[in-house]
């Protein structure tokens, strides 16, 4: 059974977690991953879940403030011995849930073209794609996505 847990960017299960998600991204990244690093930074991020399978912390996400009626949703891993077990689904659906909480009615959210996993979770989950925003308007590599509630 999983169990998602709210917590904030200093969660030590956090912490692991988005050192392991560095490191996968450092090789599918290439030659653009520090451009895409120096954007994922934890220290401006409040909203971290953790998801925990019989108390192993296998997955995290963060929803981090884009303006007054946005949330841009960050960080989203899971470990690679627990996908295609529907873990993302349940994460990204607290993060959503989390935001809502919070008066929000839209995330956003970027993800480099290669992702192939990435973009099928957003997508099946309501996401539409949308121009880039911010630092990834002019960049080939990235998607930007979108869900309104």
């Amino acid at each position: 059974m999983i169990q998602l847990k709210r917590t904030n960017p200093s969660n030590q299960d956090f912490i692991q977690l988005i050192a392991l998600l560095d490191k996968e991204l450092k090789v599918t990244d290439g030659d653009m991953h520090s451009f895409y690093n120096q954007y994922n930074g934890i220290q401006n991020i409040k909203y971290v879940v953790v998801a925990y399978k019989n108390e192993t912390a296998v997955a995290c996400g963060a929803i981090k403030r884009y303006d007054d009626k946005t949330m841009e949703i960050k960080r989203v891993f899971v470990h690679s011995d627990y996908r295609r077990q529907g873990i993302s689904k349940l994460l990204l659906a607290e993060l959503e849930d989390w935001a809502k909480n919070l008066n929000i009615n839209r995330c956003i959210l970027e993800t480099g073209n290669l992702q192939v996993e990435a973009i099928g979770l957003y997508s099946k989950n309501g996401y539409q794609k949308i121009p880039n925003f911010g630092q990834y308007e002019n960049l080939d590599g990235s998607l930007c996505f979108e869900k309104i509630w």
